[in-house]
């Protein structure tokens, strides 16, 4: 039998495992590997921080700002992280997943994310294909 469900005790690796669940994600990040990415960070509402440790990242992000940051990933795989301010009563729902993918596998996501979220003429967005796994 599996062992109880203990939350995240015994480190966050353990608890990942544990209850996946809490990483869900409605979107993932899909990244490239062996490639310097710049990402520029902001916020709509109040300042929240976007950290995802195993990365060595961890940025502020703040209404009417963009932050700056790079990084590169060497290993692909799926990443996690969480925001990390105390930014509201939906604090403990915002995390962060990063997929980090082989180069030419980068590009085939591209060139289906230009369908997935494509917008029509009136600047609405459309969903045409189903989500990235």
């Amino acid at each position: 039998a599996p062992p109880a469900d203990r939350g995240r005790e015994g480190g966050a690796a353990g608890g990942y495992q544990r209850q996946p669940r809490l990483l869900t994600v409605d979107e993932k990040v899909v990244l490239p590997v062996d490639t310097n990415v710049r990402l520029l960070l902001t916020s709509t509402d109040v300042i929240h921080n976007w950290a995802v440790p195993s990365l060595g990242l961890k940025l502020d992000t703040t209404p009417g700002r963009t932050n700056e940051t790079w990084v590169r990933i060497n290993q692909p795989g799926t990443y996690y992280g969480q925001c990390s301010e105390l930014c509201g009563v939906n604090h403990g729902f915002m995390p962060i997943q990063i997929e980090a993918v082989s180069k030419d596998d980068f590009k085939a996501w591209v060139e289906q994310a230009k369908e997935q979220y494509a917008k029509r003429d009136d600047g609405v967005l459309t969903a045409k294909a189903a989500p990235v796994r």
